[in-house]
C-alpha cells in the first residue's frame, strides 16, 4: 500500500469518479473541451511520457477551481492543467496576451490618458480594429479607467493615518489602483472606523494571475517573489495583517504562489494575508471591533459567490457580515461561474463561451431581484472585480464589493467612537 503520494498535484489519487466533470462550466457550452479529468490527471499521465500529448484545448480551462472544490480526493485538477499550460502552451497572439497580462504597464498609461482611453475604448471603429487586428472581442465592454490612481489619492490621505494604535497593510491590486479607486477609499474608511490605520505595501506588484493565464510563467514568478518580500516587510514592521478586497488576487497569492509557481509564501505570510471580510468577521466575533449600523439604510441585493471565493471557503464571512446589516434584503445565489475568468472573456475566440456560461447566472440574478419588488434600489454583491464586469455587462445592474456595502450601511462616526471607547476601556483588544 502506498502511504505517501509524491505525484505533482496529487493526480495519482484521482478516483475516476467524474465529479469534477459534472461541475465544469466549460463542458456545458464547449464540446471541444475534454473536461477537467481528461485534461488534468488523465492527460498528465500521458504528458509525463511524451509532451506531444499536450492538447491545445486546455486553453479553454477557466481555472475556476470548481473541479478542485468537488474532488473528494484532494486532486489539484486546476493546478495540473495550469501547470501544463505554462509548460507546453504556445501563444498564437502573444502581443494581445502580453498586453492583457501587463496591468502594471498598461494601467499607468491608461490612467494618464483616461478620458481619451475611455472614449476610444467604446468607439465602434476602435473596437472593430481591436477585434480584427488584436483579437479582443468587439462584443466586450472594456473596463473603465479612473483618471486618478488610488495610490496617488492615498498619498494625500497618508497624514491622516498617523496616530492609530493598530495598523494593517493593504494590497489594493490593479483594479483598485487603476479602475475603481473608490473601493480602496471605502476600505480605508472602514479600517479607520474600526480603529486601524492603513499602510500601503512597499513594492507591491500585480498579483500575477493574468500573467499565469496568458502563459507568462517566469514573469508571474518575479511578481510573486516581489509581493512575498513586500508582505514579509510589512509583517516585520508590526502590521497586524495584509488585507485585500479581491478574491482572485487573494487566492492567487495564498495558494497558487506555492502550488503553481513554486514561490514559498511561508506560514506567517499565508496566515496573515486575507480578505477584509474574513478579518472583519473574525475581529467582530472575538469582540475586537464594534460595528454601529445606520437605522435608515435600505437596499435589495443578490450575493454572487465568486469561484475563487468559493475555493477559499470564505463566502460565509461576507454573507454573515452582510446579514448583520439592518435594512439589507439579501438573496444568496447558488454558486455558479460567471464565465469571465479574468482576461479569458476579453478574447475574441472565447467570447461566445464566456457569455454562454454567464447567461444562467444572469437569469438567476434577475429572478432573485425581480421577486423582491421595485421599491428599493437593487444591486449585485460580489468579491471579484472581473465577475463585476461580467455581471454588469450581462444584466445592466450595479455590482458592489461587500466592503463598499458595509461602509454604506455603517454609521462611520458612531463606529469610530465605539472602537475608540473600547480601546480606552480595555487597552489592546483582540
Amino acid at each position: 500500500m502506498q502511504e505517501h503520494n509524491i505525484s505533482e498535484g496529487n493526480f495519482e489519487q484521482c478516483l475516476k469518479c467524474d465529479l469534477c466533470t459534472s461541475v465544469c462550466p466549460m463542458m456545458e457550452v464547449n464540446p471541444a473541451y475534454p473536461g477537467p479529468k481528461q485534461a488534468g490527471p488523465d492527460g498528465e499521465r500521458y504528458r509525463l511520457k511524451d509532451p506531444g500529448y499536450f492538447d491545445m484545448t486546455l486553453r479553454f480551462c477557466l481555472n475556476c477551481k470548481r473541479c478542485e472544490v468537488a474532488c473528494p480526493s484532494g486532486v489539484k485538477v486546476g493546478d495540473i492543467i495550469q501547470r501544463a499550460r505554462l509548460k507546453y502552451y504556445k501563444q498564437h497572439n502573444i502581443v494581445r496576451d502580453l498586453m492583457l497580462a501587463s496591468t502594471d504597464v498598461v494601467g499607468p498609461l491608461a490612467v494618464s490618458f483616461a478620458p481619451v482611453v475611455n472614449a476610444a475604448a467604446q468607439a465602434p471603429l476602435v473596437k472593430e480594429l481591436l477585434d480584427r487586428s488584436g483579437g479582443i472581442s468587439k462584443e466586450r465592454t472594456l473596463p473603465h479607467y479612473s483618471d486618478t490612481r488610488f495610490v496617488r489619492w492615498f498619498r494625500g490621505k497618508a497624514p491622516s493615518q498617523e496616530g492609530y494604535a493598530r495598523y494593517v497593510s493593504y494590497f489594493h491590486g490593479c483594479y483598485v489602483n487603476y479602475n475603481y479607486p473608490q473601493l480602496g477609499k471605502d476600505f480605508v474608511a472602514l479600517m479607520n472606523a474600526c480603529g486601524y490605520g492603513v499602510r500601503l505595501l512597499d513594492g507591491e506588484r500585480c498579483c500575477g494571475v493574468a500573467l499565469v493565464s496568458g502563459g507568462f510563467g517566469s514573469r508571474a514568478v518575479r511578481h510573486a517573489k516581489a509581493n512575498v518580500r513586500s508582505f514579509e516587510r510589512a509583517l516585520e514592521a508590526g502590521f497586524e495583517a495584509v488585507l485585500t478586497t479581491g478574491s482572485t488576487c487573494t487566492f492567487t497569492m495564498r495558494d497558487e504562489y506555492p502550488h503553481l509557481l513554486g514561490v514559498d509564501n511561508g506560514p506567517s505570510v499565508r496566515q496573515s494575508l486575507m480578505m477584509t471580510v474574513k478579518w472583519l468577521y473574525d475581529k467582530f466575533e472575538r469582540g475586537g471591533i464594534r460595528l454601529v449600523w445606520k437605522k435608515d439604510f435600505h437596499l435589495r441585493a443578490a450575493y454572487h459567490t465568486a469561484c475563487h471565493m468559493n475555493k477559499l471557503g470564505w463566502a460565509v464571512y461576507a454573507v454573515s457580515l452582510l446579514r448583520m446589516i439592518p435594512g439589507l434584503d439579501l438573496t444568496v445565489l447558488e454558486q455558479e461561474c460567471c464565465g469571465m475568468a479574468g482576461t479569458f472573456g476579453f478574447k475574441k475566440e472565447n467570447i461566445a463561451y464566456s457569455k454562454a456560461i454567464g447567461s444562467k447566472l444572469f437569469d438567476h440574478i434577475r429572478e432573485a431581484l425581480d421577486a423582491g419588488g421595485a421599491e428599493d434600489e437593487a444591486v449585485v454583491i460580489t468579491d471579484c472585480e472581473t465577475c463585476k464586469w461580467q455581471i454588469e455587462e450581462g444584466t445592466g445592474l450595479k455590482v458592489l464589493n461587500p466592503v463598499s456595502v458595509i461602509v454604506s450601511a455603517l454609521d462611520l462616526e458612531a463606529t469610530a467612537f465605539a472602537n475608540r471607547r473600547s480601546l480606552d476601556s480595555f487597552g489592546e483588544i483582540a
